[in-house]
């Protein structure tokens, strides 16, 4: 008998992978957790039937939401990741040596925990001495920040459940007040092809606040429409543009400097949904 996972990712839309095992199904006090073996992408995490990260295509993912904001800065010292339970922004964050510390701030425990034990290659900096977990509401913990970061990265699940206030504009305004005075945030904000209202919302909410707000584009494979969104707010900073060059001895899949200002060169119709 096979087994098969199927993400309803609209009412007229799925995703389905064939499942070797299931290796993790718990639910925890926010969400449904699953980690499972799949026979096309390896390890994957599941929360409440939505794909959040595989083996095989999560580089994608981590390196456009990270490395883009962090090489815009000239030097981000202090990086705070809200969501991301399963570390590989986290990872990203610290292949840059001016890091002195990446914060995560998680809601659900669990998250982290399933990361540790299932996707090591994902997880593995979050034993990191630079790295500080905080297991908490991460919009209360940017409410009680005060320019304290360089970066915050809103790495947070689909706008349902616990991530909801995290695409709210008095949600922005918290992280404005969060960043130094030449910060930068960046958040992921879903499929121009099927969240066309969301996108336009967040980006008129973060443009509100933000003098600099940009958004761009990345292939994630195993995200509905497989074309994915990430929104910029930047206090100072182009966030198109690399303001220097990469680390010594800096490793990726993805990202290129060349890819980082070509990201932002949008499709006819994206650039229609921000006008």
């Amino acid at each position: 008998m096979e087994l098969w996972f199927t993400e309803k990712q609209t009412p007229n839309l799925g995703l389905a992978l064939r499942l070797e095992k299931t290796l993790r199904r718990e639910k925890t006090a926010y969400q449904d957790l699953a980690v499972v073996e799949t026979f096309q992408y390896g390890r994957m995490l599941t929360l409440d039937g939505a794909v959040q990260t595989t083996e095989k295509d999560e580089f994608v993912y981590h390196e456009m939401i990270t490395h883009v904001p962090l090489l815009a800065h000239p030097e981000p010292k202090r990086v705070l990741v809200v969501g991301g339970g399963d570390g590989g922004t986290i990872r990203e964050i610290l292949k840059h040596p001016s890091v002195e510390q990446a914060e995560l701030a998680e809601i659900d425990e669990r998250v982290i925990a399933a990361a540790r034990e299932f996707l090591p290659t994902i997880s593995q900096s979050l034993s990191d001495p630079r790295t500080r977990i905080v297991v908490g509401d991460g919009i209360e913990h940017v409410r009680k920040a005060q320019a304290q970061y360089d970066v915050i990265i809103v790495d947070s699940t689909d706008p349902v459940g616990p991530a909801v206030g995290l695409f709210a504009p008095e949600f922005y305004q918290l992280v404005h007040r969060a960043l130094k005075e030449d910060g930068l945030f960046v958040a992921q904000t879903e499929s121009p092809f099927l969240n066309a209202d969301l996108i336009r919302g967040v980006f008129a909410g973060i443009s509100a606040v933000f003098p600099r707000t940009r958004l761009y584009l990345a292939a994630v494979p195993t995200y509905p429409s497989g074309l994915w969104s990430f929104t910029v707010g930047s206090k100072v900073h182009d966030p198109a543009v690399p303001g220097r060059n990469m680390p010594a001895g800096f490793t990726s899949r993805y990202y290129t400097p060349e890819l980082h200002r070509s990201a932002f060169v949008l499709p006819r119709f994206v650039a229609e949904l921000l006008a």
